[in-house]
């Protein structure tokens, strides 16, 4: 990594102040995890950290009941900045993306940063925004993006843990869709010419998806199960629905994927006599914008953050996920590298992961998460020169988009 030309800021003290208490903090959303729309143990928890830290909390924003909006405006002009807090878990397994430590990593930061913005000048925001996971009102940042909550936002940041540190990486465009099917119940065998079928509505759809997939581009993703199919074998499914994910490298290519999917569906409502329902059953999900410089500028505090060069991953990484931080990336210049909470490879959403959210190592990245954070935000609000500049190459590359 290239060495750093900007002035590094020490944290480290007022994290260690605070280190133990965040851990702490950490393991207890660990220990109640909820998923999206049904965190209110672990938003409580975060929101009332964030009020011992002089931040004022709005909850229940963006239509999101468990989602929050804290600030700390410090009265003079400058910039605004926000960091992202994602404290979801996963359904049944519990946190095994690491959300209990990527909430409480953004908090800290802003925690400690906010002492300082007091002198220089400027606002510090921590968005709560649930259901990163998906699930129901899931994808939460699509909801802030659509309600106005970064118009007024210079740039965001937020960490996520992972096996290596590495650069915020590029991922999938995602439009999670629900399929549905109404047609007439008969006795399939006494009078199935008085019945009319969903459920083959529904099967049609499934092979028209299969033959559209000859057309695609390569980077586009489609994949889908039944969630209704009948009730019994001998009468004619009057009702029947499928829910599926669509995905692609970019918005421009998943939208008119979007289209061609409800073409099929029409289809095959037309060939049946049956009606049906299309369209998305959480918010829609962008690809992630990654904006260089910016990941540059978090990196090079690598070293006084105790990270050495070898442990960062330099080669770009590509997402075949999807993650609701593209929705803001396609607003402000923002930032998701990671940081290590294993010695070793650990798959996300295993249970590796989850023991790894909550060990030693896993527990100490908190701090040089936070201290990451902090002084990258910081060179923001210090050098108006800088964020314009990494400004203008976000709007250049989200313009070759």
């Amino acid at each position: 990594m290239t060495t750093s030309t900007l002035t590094t800021h020490s944290f480290k003290e007022a994290i260690h102040q605070r280190l133990a208490e965040y851990q702490e903090l950490a393991l207890d959303i660990h220990d109640h995890p909820e998923v999206s729309n049904y965190e209110f143990y672990s938003s409580d928890a975060l929101i009332k950290q964030l009020e011992k830290e002089g931040f004022s909390v709005t909850k229940d924003v963006a239509g999101h009941r468990t989602g929050f909006d804290a600030r700390y405006a410090s009265g003079k002009s400058g910039p605004t900045i926000a960091f992202l807090a994602e404290f979801d878990a996963l359904p049944g397994i519990g946190h095994a993306c690491g959300h209990n430590l990527f909430g409480t990593y953004s908090v800290l930061a802003a925690s400690v940063l906010r002492e300082r913005i007091a002198e220089i000048g400027g606002e510090i925001r921590v968005y709560g925004t649930p259901g990163e996971e998906g699930g129901e009102n899931g994808s939460a940042k699509g909801s802030f993006v659509r309600e106005g909550f970064f118009e007024d936002v210079d740039a965001a940041l937020c960490v996520h843990p992972a096996y290596r540190y590495g650069k915020t990486t590029e991922s999938l465009a995602n439009d999670p869709v629900d399929i549905k099917f109404h047609g007439v119940a008969s006795h399939a065998a006494a009078a199935p010419e008085k019945g009319v079928n969903a459920l083959e509505a529904l099967l049609q759809v499934f092979n028209g998806i299969n033959a559209l997939r000859l057309q695609l581009p390569k980077d586009v993703n489609i994949h889908g199960i039944i969630t209704d199919g009948g009730v019994a074998a001998n009468v004619i499914p009057e009702y029947a629905a499928g829910r599926f994910y669509l995905r692609a490298k970019n918005r421009q290519t998943l939208n008119a994927v979007y289209q061609k999917v409800e073409n099929i569906v029409k289809g095959a409502a037309l060939s049946t006599g049956t009606s049906y329902e299309f369209g998305l059953f959480q918010n829609s999900v962008d690809d992630v914008i990654v904006t260089p410089s910016f990941d540059a500028l978090f990196f090079r505090h690598a070293d006084v953050a105790g990270v050495p060069d070898e442990e960062i991953e330099t080669k770009e990484q590509t997402s075949l996920g999807s993650s609701d931080v593209g929705n803001v990336s396609h607003v402000i210049p923002t930032i998701q590298p990671t940081v290590s909470i294993s010695d070793e490879y650990i798959a996300g959403h295993s249970e590796e992961f989850k023991a790894a959210a909550r060990s030693e190592k896993g527990l100490a990245s908190i701090a040089i998460a936070a201290e990451l954070l902090a002084n990258t935000a910081l060179d923001l609000f210090e050098k108006p020169e800088l964020l314009d500049k990494i400004k203008q190459e976000h709007q250049a590359i989200l313009a070759k988009k």
